[in-house]
Parts: C-alpha cells; structure tokens; sequence
C-alpha cells in the first residue's frame, strides 16, 4: 500500500473518545478537486484514498477531523471525536476501483488493530447522518468488506444506530 502524506490545517483535539469508529465516504469529485477541498476547505479526514489504490494521510489519528458534520450513532452526537474518518476518490455513480477496495481493506485492519473499532462500528456517512448523506452509497461493496471480517450489514447481525 503506497502512501502519501499530504497534510491538511483542519483539525483539532478531540473532545469525547474512546476512538470507536470508523467512517466511510466518498468525495463526489476527482482526486484534484478532492485534495484542494480537504487542505484548503472547511472539511477535512484522516485518510483519503484514490482509485488506483494510493493513499494519502491528512489529519493524524489522535486528533479531531472534520468530515462526518451533523451526525450520530447509538446516542453519541459527536462524531467526529470518536471516529476516523476515510474518503474514498468515487463521484457515486460508478463502482469502486478493485485497487482502492483493496487499499481500503488493508487501511480498515491497520487502524482496528490501533483503535477498539468493532466490525459493527465500521459505517457509512449514510448511517450516521440519514437523509442528509448518502455516501458511500449504494456501489460500495459491503459485502466484500463483511467477507473479509472488517463491517457487518443489515441482515447479518449488525445492530441498528440511531441517526440524526
């Protein structure tokens, strides 16, 4: 897995923890236009990965980004504190890149064995933002990230959250 660092301002400490999250995204837009929003916008995440499977590090693990916004889950309103936070390079009309799948995949495990994020607390925008987000949305493979251990789905024992 290559990865880049291209370091993003926009961050700050967390304010509740543990880290018990992890969420999915997808940008909407190019790589180019993916990486001036995320340094120069007001949004940022920790990981971002492009379709031929590189990966860049923006925002260090202990700290706060900004990527989930108005969100919650199981009674935690903030997000952004107890979670970190992947872009996947995809503008939502098309399917995942097999590279990026696979660089997802081996992000996903390095940063479960650093923090106590269970397979049922790997989600999508959607999830803890319904009816504002749709991301990753409905191309993402899930299944391939149940198969390999990393998320749980609707219909094979994952519990249901409570949105915004």
């Amino acid at each position: 897995m290559r990865i880049l660092d291209r370091p993003s301002p926009h961050h700050e400490p967390r304010r509740t923890g543990p880290v018990d999250i992890l969420l999915i995204h997808y940008t909407e837009r190019d790589l180019a236009e993916s990486l001036r929003l995320l340094t120069e916008g007001e949004v940022s995440v920790h990981w971002l990965i492009d379709e031929d499977g590189t990966v860049y590090r923006m925002v260090p693990e202990d700290r706060r980004a900004w990527h989930a916004g108005v969100s919650a889950w199981e009674g935690e309103s903030d997000i952004n504190s107890r979670s970190i936070g992947i872009e996947l390079v995809n503008l939502g009309d098309h399917s995942y890149a097999e590279p990026q799948i696979d660089a997802l995949i081996v992000l996903a495990r390095e940063i479960m064995a650093r923090h106590p994020i269970p397979p049922e607390r790997v989600l999508g925008h959607e999830d803890v933002a319904p009816g504002r987000k749709v991301d990753p949305g409905p191309l993402f493979p899930w299944d391939r990230l149940v198969a390999e251990g990393i998320a749980v789905r609707p219909g094979s024992g994952r519990p249901s959250g409570v949105g915004v």
